[in-house]
């Protein structure tokens, strides 16, 4: 079956990602509408694709001839065509970081839920090939994650977020989050956050870590994770060099039966009582065709799937709990 979708704005991704995991997949999908915030550009993309430009993304979902929507930029209107699509009843892909305090992230999953629509949001690095690899290599080789390591580094530059919004490292945060609970395959109970405040700026930080506890009732019997996610924002983007020196691995996982190393996309290293294994994954499918190749089969299932919005929404939460927790001087156990 191709779905007819509609694009609502055109990111950073686009070139990259987007455009040619639509253009791989042109048998399932057929873009039929493009909306954006820059009118030229919607109207360039729409030539692309033979599609109708759009003046805005109400129009758009509530054109005849859309199944779906790929929300793949964060502009002004933010969640709103989330709402949109749910009063319309088409699916959504969600590829931009949703900037939701608690309030609206609870309002957007009570709408999805009674719109009964297919949701999915894009976490790149859960469906990189190396995760995939780790995740194959811990049911079979390495045994249950004990330990994580997972960091970020990003330009001091790309921190700023708009008024009344929550700057874009807790979107960086949230995918760590997310990164963190796939691999282990369960819910953190706890969390312990510390933060470290810029310079320049004292509204916003420049260093944020947590510590996320995994107990042993959501993680399976028997076990018990921890992991301690950090995204550092303290380089300026002028200094290429010094952001991309001798960067700390992506991931380190710590397991019953060995440990590894991930980097992002698709180098793997891992240790066990065998030695040192490496594994280079260059030839698996790109990541933007499989997190779209999902959304459709999520869209064409006779199931409903709507996981990805509650993958958000406890990331989000755990992400929020990190700040109460270093606002309060404890531990903050979390409730989903």
């Amino acid at each position: 079956m191709k779905l007819r979708v509609g694009l609502i704005g055109l990111g950073a991704n686009w070139e990259s990602r987007h455009r040619p995991a639509l253009r791989a997949l042109s048998d399932r999908f057929e873009v039929c509408a493009v909306c954006d915030q820059v009118a030229l550009r919607a109207e360039q993309a729409a030539r692309e694709w033979n599609a109708q430009p759009c003046d805005g993304f109400r129009a758009l979902t509530q054109r005849s001839d859309i199944d779906a929507v790929l929300m793949l930029a964060p502009q002004w209107y933010g969640y709103l065509p989330i709402l949109a699509a749910c009063e319309a009843g088409k699916a959504v892909y969600c590829a931009n970081s949703l900037q939701l305090d608690p309030e609206q992230a609870k309002l957007v999953k009570k709408r999805v839920d009674e719109a009964g629509i297919a949701f999915m949001t894009e976490f790149p690095r859960r469906h990189a090939p190396a995760t995939l690899r780790l995740k194959e290599l811990i049911a079979t080789r390495l045994g249950k994650p004990r330990l994580l390591f997972c960091h970020a580094r990003v330009p001091a530059e790309q921190q700023a977020g708009r008024p009344g919004c929550y700057p874009s490292s807790t979107n960086d945060l949230m995918e760590l989050v997310d990164w963190c609970r796939y691999v282990v395959g369960g819910e953190p109970t706890s969390v312990v956050g510390v933060r470290h405040f810029s310079a320049t700026d004292a509204a916003a930080d420049d260093y944020q870590m947590m510590s996320l506890d995994f107990a042993e009732t959501t993680a399976g019997p028997g076990t018990s994770a921890t992991a301690q996610i950090s995204c550092g924002r303290y380089m300026p983007a002028a200094w290429l060099e010094a952001v991309a020196y001798r960067p700390p691995a992506a991931l380190q996982v710590a397991c019953e039966n060995g440990i590894a190393f991930i980097d992002l996309p698709a180098t793997l290293v891992w240790f066990d009582n065998a030695g040192r294994h490496q594994e280079s994954l260059e030839s698996e499918r790109p990541v933007g065709e499989v997190m779209i190749g999902q959304f459709h089969r999520a869209v064409t299932s006779l199931l409903r799937n709507a996981a990805g919005l509650e993958d958000t929404y406890r990331a989000l939460t755990t992400v929020l709990g990190a700040r109460h927790s270093f606002d309060q001087g404890k531990r903050v156990f979390l409730e989903f």
